[in-house]
Formats: structure tokens, C-alpha cells, sequence
């Protein structure tokens, strides 16, 4: 009897032992190294719910509007381990905290589907440019000026290329080149409401050039330092922007179109990231959360953010006007909150923040 006992015990091991083997030589999920072309338009379509209104939506909103958002970056950088997954809304700030947590992956939400045209616009300029003088150019339709190259900094990338003139020749040229690569090169089936809107923005950056929103500046975002007076913008170093063309170039920077308090967009990257053993360093929030709040929706935001894979150092990247935390009054001011702790107690019901 009792050897009939260790014989079982004995094959109970050896079964559990034999799953363990195989649980361990089976490959663990991860990320993509690259999405396929056509892997990057079902995600980004999948994910996406019904284009949204934003107050005050205008010309303005193409180019972000905080000033002082690098002065966040060096306690981000702490907080954050590169190779995770990057979130964020809006237009051109997200290169900038890109380049500082260094991601394999990021997506960009927005409620605009016009917000989306303007990744594309920047995804194709980002692949067809080989360095920042050349990013530069075909942004706002302008010659390369002489004297500048790879080496230069961004101050002395914008002071020369405020003395160049907008070309439409260039333009033109540029934005047949913008749309083949995308509907041809990558073969992205968009609609003629997409081409419409991404030669909408496009046309804003030649006809307004630095000034698409009269301030701050596109040059004075991207020389603006952090508090240390480091310069941290996405243009500001040849590796950072190479690091972003990379991204771009193997479709890991994904945009969809998502309102922060619905359905749908949040939970849907969070079950593709869950399947995949990611996990979220950064989210940037913008000052979204006070429109999430006068909406009713900020319960619907928290129990989606819960969905997401997280850890104790996933870190939210706010602003707000008037707020404490980095920057100088007169403006959008950054802070930073940890995300595992805050969505705690949403997973279960509608409990709010805690902050």
C-alpha cells in the first residue's frame, strides 16, 4: 500500500515536472519587432471608435500649446524603464517623451480623427526624411539651408530655417510623396475623407510654417530646455530623432482614434498589450482629465486605465493650467502620478482616482 502511494506521488512529480518542462520551453509573448503593414492598419482600426469632437477643436490644436512640458523629463526618466510601451494623446509633445522613456512600442489616442491624419502626415516624414535637417524641410515645405546638418542643434536648425522660404514647388512635391508612401509604399487603404484630412494639415504646416499655432511656436517647443536648461526635444539630438524614424519606419508607433471615457480604445490596446507580456511605462494625459471630469466620464477613464498592464513604476505624464507641479506660472504646468496606484480602485466598480 504504501508503495503504491510513493509510485503515485512519484508520477504526480514526474507529470508536473514533464508540464513545467514544457511550460518553460514554451516562447513567451512579446511584442512585435515589427507589424506588418497590414497588421498596423487592423490594430489601428480595431481599436478605433467613432471620431469625436474636441473644445475649441481648430487649426491650433495641430501643435501642442505647453511650453514647460520638457521640465517633467528628468524625474519621468527615473520613474521609467525604456523598452515598455508609451501611450499618449494629442500632436508632436508625444515624440518628446518618446525620445526620453525610449519605448518598443507607443500608441497615440486621440477623440479627432483629424489627430490621426497628423500621425500619418508625421509617420511618412519621418521614414522619407534621413536626418532632421531633411525632417525639417519637408515639414514646412522649405530648401534645406546651407551651414546646417545631422550635428546642428535645434536652435540652430530653426534660426537657419526661419531665413529659408517656403517653397510650393517643395509642397507639392512633398505631399505627392506623403500620400504615395502611405497608400502605396505601406498600402494603407485610407478614404478620401483621410487624404482630404491629412492634405488639410499638411497644408496648415506650409501656409503657417512655425506659427500654425501663433504660441508657442513650433521653434519654440522644440528649443525650449527642461529647468536644468537641457535641451530635451524630440529634434534636439540626431539619436533621438533617428530613434523615432526607427519606430515609425517598422509601424510600432500606432495611432487610433478613442474618446478617454468610452468603450472601447483603452481596453482594446490593453488586451493586445496583455496578450503580448507588455507592459506601460508612460501615459500622457495632456490636461484631458478635466474634460473627463466635466463629462461625467472620468469613472469610465479610471476603470479602463485598470484594464492596462501595468507596474509599480508606470507613470501618468499630466498638465494643467495653473496647476503645482513642473513648469512656470502663466501656463500648462507637468506632473507626474503612478498608475498601478491610482486606478486601483477601479477595477471593480466606478470609484474615482485616488490623488
Amino acid at each position: 500500500m504504501i508503495a503504491r502511494r510513493v509510485r503515485r506521488v512519484l508520477v504526480v512529480a514526474f507529470v508536473a515536472a514533464i508540464a513545467a518542462g514544457l511550460a518553460a520551453q514554451a516562447p513567451r509573448p512579446s511584442l512585435p519587432e515589427r507589424l506588418s503593414d497590414a497588421d498596423f492598419w487592423a490594430l489601428s482600426q480595431s481599436a478605433s471608435e467613432g471620431g469625436g469632437y474636441f473644445r475649441g477643436e481648430n487649426i491650433t490644436n495641430l501643435t501642442s500649446n505647453e511650453l514647460w512640458f520638457q521640465y517633467v523629463i528628468p524625474d519621468l526618466v527615473a520613474r521609467t524603464k525604456p523598452g515598455n510601451v508609451y501611450l499618449g494623446v494629442g500632436p508632436e509633445q508625444n515624440y518628446t517623451y518618446m525620445v526620453a522613456t525610449r519605448p518598443r512600442f507607443a500608441v497615440i489616442f486621440d477623440i479627432r480623427r483629424g489627430n490621426l491624419d497628423l500621425q500619418l502626415m508625421y509617420k511618412a516624414i519621418f521614414e522619407l526624411s534621413k536626418d532632421r535637417p531633411a525632417f525639417v524641410s519637408m515639414l514646412f515645405s522649405k530648401p534645406v539651408p546651407a551651414g546646417v546638418s545631422a550635428k546642428s542643434t535645434a536652435a540652430e536648425l530653426f534660426s537657419a530655417f526661419a531665413a529659408s522660404q517656403t517653397s510650393q514647388t517643395l509642397y507639392g512635391q512633398h505631399l505627392k510623396a506623403i500620400e504615395q508612401h502611405l497608400t502605396k509604399t505601406h498600402a494603407l487603404p485610407l478614404t478620401a475623407d483621410d487624404l482630404a484630412g491629412l492634405e488639410a494639415v499638411y497644408q496648415a504646416f506650409y501656409s503657417n510654417g512655425f506659427y500654425v499655432r501663433s504660441s508657442p511656436s513650433y521653434a519654440d517647443l522644440m528649443t525650449a530646455t527642461d529647468a536644468a536648461g537641457v535641451s530635451r526635444s524630440y529634434l534636439a539630438t540626431e539619436e533621438g530623432f533617428q530613434l523615432l524614424k526607427d519606430l515609425e519606419s517598422r509601424n510600432l508607433v500606432v495611432p487610433v482614434v478613442g474618446d478617454f471615457g468610452g468603450p472601447k480604445a483603452i481596453r482594446a490596446i490593453g488586451t493586445y498589450l496583455k496578450a503580448r507580456g507588455a507592459t506601460v511605462a508612460a501615459f500622457y494625459l495632456s490636461n484631458v482629465e478635466q474634460y473627463l471630469y466635466q463629462d461625467a466620464k472620468w469613472d469610465a477613464f479610471c476603470r479602463s486605465v485598470a484594464t492596462l498592464p501595468l507596474d509599480t513604476n508606470s507613470t501618468f505624464i499630466r498638465s494643467s493650467s495653473g496647476g503645482i507641479g513642473y513648469g512656470r506660472g502663466g501656463g500648462f504646468v507637468s506632473s507626474l502620478g503612478a498608475m498601478a496606484a491610482e486606478t486601483r480602485g477601479c477595477t471593480a466598480g466606478g470609484d474615482r482616482l485616488v490623488r
